[in-house]
């Protein structure tokens, strides 16, 4: 399949619901509004294809850049093409659900998404953050440094209230899934969401809204899902 007929299969796809949706979460034209599971069909037919995923990367088409990611091929990308991907993800859907999932198949992902989150940047550091938690439910927790992941707490209980707002979100989710995946912190992810407490994200023209890591986790205690790794990180 080439550019081409993807670009008209997607846009046959397209629901104006789904494009409302999308635009009220921060993408802007171009965009179809393709329900992510409609592109499975389509994905089975190309598998893995890196030249086509750039292409489509590049259109800017906020469906053709999501799809890019699910055939996109990890292990032939480097550093600096992650870093163009993160450049030109304008949102954080781009940045913590397409870049920072095809970043954690990679041997390089704990390296990148350090740099990233020591960036300054909203997005960059969402999508560092984000990768950490695409990570940690997928590997076994033997892949992570334990004492690396305790700091990563504590600059998160130090910092999460002065932080970006994307931002904010990738890291209260972070605390969420080191307490729920990755059993050697979990009495510390626990310790350090409640001291955080509440967390105040503002949103362009929505209300504001809260969120408690504490409450989540808690709510995963009880349904006996601790320890929880998930089989795929793609869909």
């Amino acid at each position: 399949m080439d550019l081409q007929t993807v670009m008209q299969e997607l846009e046959a796809l397209g629901k104006e619901r789904t494009k409302k949706m999308y635009i009220s979460n921060g993408a802007h034209e171009p965009v179809f509004g393709v329900a992510t599971g409609a592109m499975k069909p389509i994905a089975k037919k190309i598998k893995r294809n890196q030249p086509l995923a750039e292409e489509l990367y590049a259109t800017g088409n906020y469906d053709a850049m999501y799809f890019a990611g699910i055939i996109a091929d990890p292990e032939a990308m480097t550093e600096a093409d992650f870093d163009r991907w993160m450049d030109d993800a304008y949102f954080y859907m781009l940045s913590d659900y397409v870049v920072a999932v095809t970043l954690s198949e990679t041997d390089i992902a704990q390296e990148v998404a350090d740099k990233w989150i020591e960036s300054g940047e909203e997005l960059k550091m969402s999508g560092g953050w984000s990768c950490y938690c695409w990570l940690l439910g997928n590997r076994p927790d033997a892949e992570f440094s334990e004492e690396k992941l305790a700091e990563m707490l504590d600059k998160v209980k130090d910092t999460i209230h002065d932080s970006p707002e994307r931002t904010k979100s990738a890291m209260n989710n972070f605390v969420y899934t080191v307490g729920v995946s990755y059993l050697p912190l979990h009495e510390k992810a626990i310790e350090t969401a409640k001291a955080i407490g509440p967390v105040e994200m503002k949103r362009d023209k929505k209300k504001s809204s809260l969120l408690r890591a504490s409450e989540n986790i808690q709510k995963e205690v009880d349904k006996g899902r601790i320890g929880f790794k998930r089989k795929y990180v793609r869909c």
